[in-house]
């Protein structure tokens, strides 16, 4: 008769002592620890390459005597503070500077404004709308920018242009043959409107995923109370999704603050300095008068400018983030 044995329990797994590293690590070499780091050198060195290099190499520049020839033939001299001081010194800067800041502070208004206008749209519209809506948005964007300023132009040609056509079939006869853009306002005014319906759609459509994960709970207690739209508005959704709308704040006050290729491709700056702001000036004073040291020395103000007040506008932020 067989005699059947109980199976012996199974050994206990030893266990790593306190201290040892890893068993996954343990046998890693050096070049397998430093693959992270070498996948990352790629986008390091192009990003230097295209971003810090040329800064550096314009901050070198607008401390040297930089024309059309040392442009050829090189040898450029350093010359201290004098580009800085001969631009500070014309009141010509200070106007541009000026009209640069009243450029962005309408531009920036105006997109904040509609962007949470149609980000708080979206969210109360129905699926199918709220698709189209968005889909509308996602075309614009992807507009280039040199192919939605080409539409401008068109829109506002004084002969063939689509508004002068509407104005004066409504009844507005005075803007038959209007030549929009020989006006430094209604240029003003178109390259405006432009850099708005540039800038709207990424604002809006960022604005309104943000606003999806605010809890549903919180507006409809809100609803409840008795709260209305604005109330909800500005008691829920704006206090949670301050730091988000602090951030885009941030990008479009840079992109409209160095915004060049509408202004320069509708207007040059003109009529009459109109649109004329830092970065088309700078561009003009290295390009028509071949002083590249003076153009230089304009765009490092213009970075110069464009970090002191984001640093400050940073600082109250996050000041007021500490007191909350």
């Amino acid at each position: 008769m067989a005699v059947t044995h109980a199976e012996s329990p199974a050994a206990p797994a030893p266990v790593a002592p306190t201290g040892s590293p890893a068993p996954g690590r343990r046998g890693r070499s050096l070049p397998v620890r430093l693959l992270p780091y070498l996948l990352v050198v790629p986008t390091v060195l192009g990003t230097a390459y295209l971003l810090v290099y040329p800064l550096i190499r314009n901050l070198v520049i607008s401390f040297q005597k930089f024309g059309i020839a040392q442009l050829i033939r090189g040898g450029a001299d350093f010359v201290g503070l004098d580009n800085y001081r001969q631009i500070l010194s014309d009141g010509m800067f200070w106007s541009v500077v000026a009209r640069t800041f009243v450029f962005t502070a309408i531009n920036v208004a105006l997109i904040m404004g509609l962007a949470t206008a149609v980000a708080l749209l979206i969210g109360a519209l129905g699926k199918g709308l709220r698709l189209a809506v968005m889909g509308g948005l996602v075309v614009a964007w992807a507009i280039p920018v040199i192919a939605a300023t080409t539409v401008f132009q068109w829109l506002f040609q004084s002969q063939l242009g689509v508004v002068n056509w509407v104005l004066v079939a409504l009844g507005f006869e005075r803007f038959e043959g209007y030549a929009w853009f020989a006006n430094g306002t209604s240029t003003f005014a178109i390259i405006v409107v432009l850099i708005v319906w540039q800038s709207v759609p990424f604002a809006a459509l960022t604005l309104y995923a943000a606003m999806t994960t605010v809890p549903r709970e919180l507006h409809e207690s809100a609803q409840i109370d008795g709260a209305g739209g604005v109330r909800t508005f500005t008691l829920i959704t704006f206090p949670i999704l301050r730091p988000m709308f602090g951030l885009i704040l941030c990008l479009e006050i840079i992109w409209v603050f160095k915004c060049f290729v509408q202004i320069w491709a509708i207007s040059q700056g003109g009529p009459g300095n109109a649109t004329l702001t830092l970065p088309v000036y700078a561009y003009q004073v290295a390009q028509s008068l071949n002083r590249y040291d003076l153009g230089a020395a304009i765009s490092m103000v213009t970075v110069l400018i464009l970090a002191v007040v984001l640093l400050a506008y940073f600082r109250q932020m996050f000041k007021e983030e500490g007191e909350l």
